[in-house]
């Protein structure tokens, strides 16, 4: 009798145990239904803004505490998101952490070392994309597994930088650079840190070690004054998650494929592309600007003093939104949007690539790891491809102007400053719709498509322009301009 009755009682909390799981399940599915979303994004989304609750546990319970239950509690609150979002897939991202901290400690301080992190976690992200991969954008485990790669690199570049003579590294170099042998447990806060496992920022070893310190704060000993700027930046985020909960439904890629589309005159499918361009950017805005409030919150966003004494709280910041929002070239919006990836990127990978000797080289094969990293599909080597081309195009352009007495003085005429800015917009957005359109689409199948339904114009303007630009400006800059440019 008692074994049968334990049995029921097994039973019974077992099947509760199921009902639970179901109506935690059916909760969120109708809710991320009502809100026009996948529960994968509802997921992403609740867990980016409970960085909250848990910068604010951090800095009533944990400042300046035991540096072991911080890393403790960053390496269990990350992990716990890590399952709420991809069940048991997170030991992928635990499987990675662990193999590094023993290349690390195996390999030691060698270039062996950093060159088997390069291989080993690329080479596993790139797995992951390859047995994973869709025709769309799905959140699963290789969205935050891209973040961890870099970080796991970094790591291990500024741990190699920490065995070399000082005197050898530059100012940045020495900055980042790991002089101590960090522990598994170390390794782990690091890599699970709530306010940047998901989506970033990017951040050093050496500055998450300062936040575990207690020393990133404005007053040496107390918790940061950092309560504002931090909801500033969530009251931000939450400005541009309306914008595009509100246009998301209107506005999509998945209308540049429809045949109602392709109908329409060639002014409106360039002028919706435009659009769509500018509009499609938001939801990466919308994640970063809020979970810099996170990083801002905890303390890890400080970035010293300003000449005025002001403390900064742009360490973490990714988007720079006024420039974003106000810059006409294509530049400007590299520079304002993902700025801790791509400081990544120039730190980590195309400064060390001095020694080829070529910096046209050493961008085009930085632009072709970031495109791997971002994924498999040929749509992400198109979207850097156009970049490539369109950052020399303007440099050629902004060349030509500034060195060419006729077009300086055009330039330089008030009452048309607006008509230019106008103009310079127009083109900027268009093609930055264009660039986009191969790296949302991601297969060549889609975005040739839609390419070939505004009859390739960003290739046609781009490519025309490289070989045409150098041949105006001989025409047109005098040559006592080009020899003072040369002196």
């Amino acid at each position: 009798m008692a074994s049968a009755a334990e049995g029921d009682v097994g039973t019974v909390a077992e099947l509760a145990r199921v009902l639970r799981w179901g109506l935690e399940e059916l909760s969120l599915n109708k809710l991320a239904t009502s809100l026009g979303a996948s529960e994968q994004a509802l997921r992403l989304i609740i867990s980016i803004f409970m960085g909250y609750p848990l910068a604010v546990f951090f800095r009533r319970y944990l400042f300046l505490k035991d540096s072991y239950l911080i890393h403790l509690f960053h390496t269990f609150t990350g992990l716990s998101i890590a399952y709420f979002n991809f069940g048991h897939q997170l030991y992928h991202s635990v499987l990675c952490v662990v193999l590094q901290f023993l290349i690390l400690r195996l390999m030691g301080r060698t270039i062996t070392a950093v060159l088997a992190t390069y291989c080993f976690q690329m080479v596993y992200l790139l797995a992951g994309y390859y047995y994973t991969a869709t025709g769309n954008y799905d959140i699963k485990w290789t969205m935050p597994h891209c973040v961890l790669t870099l970080k796991l690199i970094g790591l291990a570049v500024d741990y190699f930088d920490g065995g070399k003579d000082q005197n050898s590294l530059s100012s940045e170099q020495q900055k980042y650079a790991i002089r101590g042998v960090p522990s598994l447990l170390e390794v782990a806060g690091f890599s699970y840190f709530y306010g940047a496992f998901l989506v970033g920022p990017q951040f050093s070893m050496n500055h998450y070690m300062k936040l575990v310190q207690g020393q990133l704060t404005d007053v040496p000993g107390k918790i940061p004054n950092s309560t504002i700027p931090a909801l500033r930046r969530l009251s931000l985020g939450l400005v541009y998650l309306v914008g595009y909960t509100l246009l998301s439904p209107h506005i999509t890629e998945d209308y540049l494929l429809t045949e109602d589309y392709e109908n329409h005159p060639f002014w409106f499918r360039c002028v919706y592309m435009l659009l769509w361009g500018k509009f499609v950017l938001y939801k990466y805005v919308t994640c970063w600007l809020v979970t810099e409030g996170v990083c801002i919150l905890t303390g890890l966003g400080f970035n010293a003093f300003d000449e005025h004494g002001k403390a900064k709280w742009d360490a973490c910041a990714n988007m720079k939104v006024w420039l974003f929002e106000t810059t006409p070239r294509f530049s400007g919006t590299i520079a304002s949007f993902n700025i801790n990836t791509n400081a990544w990127v120039a730190r980590y990978f195309f400064k060390r690539l001095k020694f080829l000797g070529n910096k046209e080289l050493s961008q085009g094969l930085s632009l072709f790891f970031l495109a791997l990293w971002h994924g498999l599909h040929s749509g992400y080597l198109v979207c850097f491809q156009m970049e490539f081309l369109i950052v020399i195009v303007e440099k050629q352009a902004a060349s030509l102007i500034q060195e060419s007495p006729t077009l300086r003085n055009l330039a330089s005429i008030t009452v048309l400053q607006p008509l230019y800015y106008l103009m310079q917009q127009t083109i900027h957005w268009l093609f930055m719709g264009y660039s986009m359109t191969a790296f949302c689409l991601f297969t060549w199948d889609k975005w040739f498509k839609v390419y070939k339904s505004i009859y390739f114009l960003g290739h046609v303007f781009f490519l025309s322009l490289l070989f045409i630009l150098p041949y105006v400006h001989k025409a047109m800059v005098p040559r006592k301009e080009k020899l003072k440019k040369m002196g």
